[in-house]
């Protein structure tokens, strides 16, 4: 069965690189998500006025991937505990956030943001969204893939390339072969 999850953890791009190489996930699809405006581009998503968030949308077997696992690499890929921002990127636009389709993937949400809490696994709190998906749209063209398109480029070395790196080593088992 295929179901579709939408994380918003800082820039797409990063986000974007490290899900494509999970094993299980079929697609994945930078986008904009859960602010006011009907599709918007990224010049007014990054004034932070549309209330949207830079997202991926992942489409994945359930067969081979869980929900669970999914959430598990993200809160590793990410810092979920600092309010609109992910290193030197700032706005409400790089806030962490799961964005559901099913209640069941906020439930699953909502128990290992709880697990991870009761862990002190972060040393401070987290401040990621959990909310239904709400007003989704597909970044422009140029935004797909553009860490596989741009690996030498100054920001995908910088940031993506780590949090790719990051991933195969902690999740090697998951990782598309």
């Amino acid at each position: 069965m295929t179901e579709t999850l939408v994380l918003g953890g800082g820039c797409f791009w990063c986000t974007e690189a490290v899900f494509v190489k999970v094993r299980g996930v079929t697609d994945v699809e930078s986008g904009y998500c859960n602010g006011q405006t009907v599709a918007p581009t990224y010049e007014e998503v990054c004034t932070g006025r549309t209330g949207h968030n830079e997202v991926v949308k992942l489409e994945y077997d359930t067969a081979q991937i869980s929900t669970r696992e999914l959430l598990e690499i993200f809160f590793v890929i990410h810092d979920p505990t600092t309010l609109n921002r992910q290193g030197n990127d700032t706005g409400t636009q790089y806030r962490s956030g799961i964005y559901f389709t099913t209640p069941e993937q906020g439930k699953a949400a909502q128990t290992l943001m709880a697990e991870l809490a009761a862990a002190h696994a972060f040393g401070k709190p987290i401040v990621t969204e959990v909310l239904a998906l709400d007003n989704y749209s597909a970044a422009e063209d140029y935004h797909q893939d553009f860490f596989e398109r741009n690996p030498y480029q100054g920001y995908c070395m910088a940031v993506a390339a780590p949090k790719v790196a990051k991933f195969k080593k902690t999740f090697e088992r998951l990782v598309r072969e």
